[in-house]
């Protein structure tokens, strides 16, 4: 058989619309990329102060409203947006990707995009989108975190520090080499499984919660203001999830040495309990919720809207 009869073969043996790009296709990448640039653009200043609070010790910052008081005395405004070109032009590539392999987990969950998941389904496609999504958010959040803890534009030797994402970024390749890209990987995972899980499963009851009060259970009818709503219960419930293997991940990708394996995870979390006590690991907690409620609104609002607009399922 030709290449193209088993390419035509395999396409009719797909499960209903699975072929046409409806679950997993190229509209999710679409989708994904605009909500990912959406969520930067609401979210990052306040995401700054989060990573300031969770890598430095309590005799830095005091807490969030003092990390924002000394890192616009100190930097000006524009410190609140240090690191923010990494996640502008990697969030909206990791999202895509998120999104894409949400969509392509649910319709192998269910056999078609046309059947809607069980939550239950939804928190398994959402922990392997995470899973897989590592592999990109692992060197976006690497160059995000490092360069969000700059605190100027000289080290204390007078040598100049890194500019952007490009330069920080050929300098842990040519020290660390593939290492240093992917500096924190396993931490990364270790997060993305249970916040994903957490985030789309949030995100759905809350629409479904809605749909049933709202529009007869039609979710595809809810407005923008339940939308974003929904959204805001899926962030709330992505850092509740997972919010001290954020802060493990922080401090390992701001460390001197890019780990090796998987176990220093564990070292991690050991070095922050024995110097902060449990207090440590929810560090910038609050911070993060607070900045998930707009962050997290957009994302899925974005996404549900250019998903409509585009015809696809979602």
């Amino acid at each position: 058989m030709s290449e193209e009869g088993n390419t035509l073969t395999l396409l009719q043996d797909l499960p209903e619309n699975r072929a046409s790009g409806t679950g997993g296709g190229w509209k999710d990448f679409v989708a994904g990329s605009l909500a990912g640039a959406a969520q930067v653009a609401v979210g990052h200043p306040l995401d700054t102060i989060k990573v300031r609070m969770q890598i430095e010790g309590s005799s830095v910052f005091k807490g969030p409203m003092d990390c924002l008081t000394k890192t616009v005395r100190n930097e000006g405004i524009l410190g609140l947006y240090k690191g923010m070109s990494s996640p502008l032009v990697g969030i909206a590539a990791v999202n895509s990707l998120l999104f894409w392999a949400y969509s392509y987990g649910k319709a192998l969950q269910t056999g078609s995009v046309a059947i809607t998941p069980s939550l239950d389904q939804i928190a398994a496609a959402g922990a392997a989108a995470g899973a897989i999504n590592s592999f990109l958010a692992s060197p976006v959040e690497l160059l995000k975190v490092r360069l969000q803890v700059q605190y100027s534009t000289t080290a204390g030797d007078g040598s100049v520090l890194f500019k952007g994402p490009v330069s920080l970024a050929q300098h842990l390749a040519q020290r660390f080499g593939m290492r240093g890209i992917m500096w924190g990987f396993w931490a990364t995972v270790a997060r993305e499984i249970p916040a994903n899980a957490a985030f789309y499963t949030g995100f759905e009851f809350a629409k479904r919660s809605f749909a049933k009060l709202l529009t007869d259970g039609d979710t595809s009818k809810l407005g923008i203001a339940p939308l974003m709503l929904s959204g805001s219960v899926g962030g709330v419930s992505y850092w509740t999830a997972s919010y001290p293997l954020d802060v493990i991940k922080s401090r390992v990708q701001n460390g001197k040495i890019p780990p090796r394996g998987a176990g220093y995870i564990l070292t991690a979390a050991r070095e922050i309990f024995a110097e902060q006590g449990i207090k440590g690991f929810f560090r910038g907690y609050s911070t993060s919720v607070i900045r998930s409620i707009p962050a997290a609104a957009v994302t899925f609002s974005t996404y549900e809207l250019v998903m409509r607009s585009l015809g696809g399922n979602t």
